[in-house]
């Protein structure tokens, strides 16, 4: 978290440039063009919301009758993934673009499975662990609003949808999440000219609209002891934090 901080620090004061004497301006028509197409790269963080059932009645494969457990599942860390994409930016007016930009996210989410009603001989609870690796491919559409220019830099909000298709998941996985899903996206950036490029630094927060476990998958498993886990989650709720680069 102190890494995002900074990040956000340092887009904020990169933002606050008013107070500067002006100076030539690089690239001076390139806001004037109608459209144009740029590349990005980046990276990210990935977080999964799960919503756990709590107790529930359980069939062991030992043969005995149902007896209750209590199995907590969470992701217990955050691994950076990586971006990349193509972009397509129509200009509707000074302050106003509409921003197309087809992208792909590479990431991992590590879970761990709490039996909190089995202990280990450390009067621990057993564990199980899962890293649930995604590649989402997305076509995201972003409404940016700019400040007015000073000299070369121009910082500006956005607001957008982003629907995301999952290209991954293995049927021996404990939870897996739906192919599909789509997420709301708020945030911020500044735009630098430099002499033969605009480069955009850009951080956003993604939020998931949707259910995205794959409710299935549970029944699908022939470990009953994994049916067990993952029996566990209810729900599953996507989030994002990007930081991206656009080059135009």
């Amino acid at each position: 978290m102190k890494r995002l901080l900074y990040i956000i620090l340092l887009l904020a004061t990169s933002m606050v440039g008013f107070a500067q004497e002006r100076t030539v301006q690089n690239r001076p028509y390139t806001d004037l063009r109608p459209f144009h197409f740029g590349v990005m790269v980046g990276t990210h963080l990935q977080d999964l919301e799960i919503v756990n059932t709590g107790p529930q009645m359980v069939d062991l494969d030992d043969g005995n009758g149902p007896v209750q457990k209590v199995i907590s599942v969470d992701q217990d860390r955050w691994d950076a993934g990586f971006t990349v994409g193509v972009l397509g930016e129509l200009r509707l007016n000074t302050t106003f673009q509409l921003r197309i930009a087809p992208t792909m996210y590479f990431g991992t989410r590590h879970l761990t499975f709490r039996n909190l009603t089995d202990l280990n001989t450390k009067g621990q609870p057993i564990e199980r662990t899962q890293d649930l690796k995604t590649v989402y491919i997305s076509c995201a559409f972003n409404l940016i609003a700019a400040a007015p220019r000073f000299n070369n830099h121009r910082p500006y909000l956005m607001l957008g949808i982003n629907p995301m298709a999952n290209l991954s998941g293995k049927s021996d996985d404990y939870l897996k999440l739906k192919g599909g899903d789509a997420y709301l996206e708020v945030g911020l950036g500044c735009d630098f000219y430099l002499p033969f490029f605009k480069l955009r630094p850009e951080l956003k927060f993604m939020y998931g609209l949707s259910n995205s476990l794959d409710a299935n998958h549970a029944k699908e498993l022939r470990d009953k002891n994994m049916q067990m886990y993952a029996n566990f989650a209810k729900e599953a709720h996507s989030k994002m934090i990007a930081l991206t680069f656009y080059f135009e």
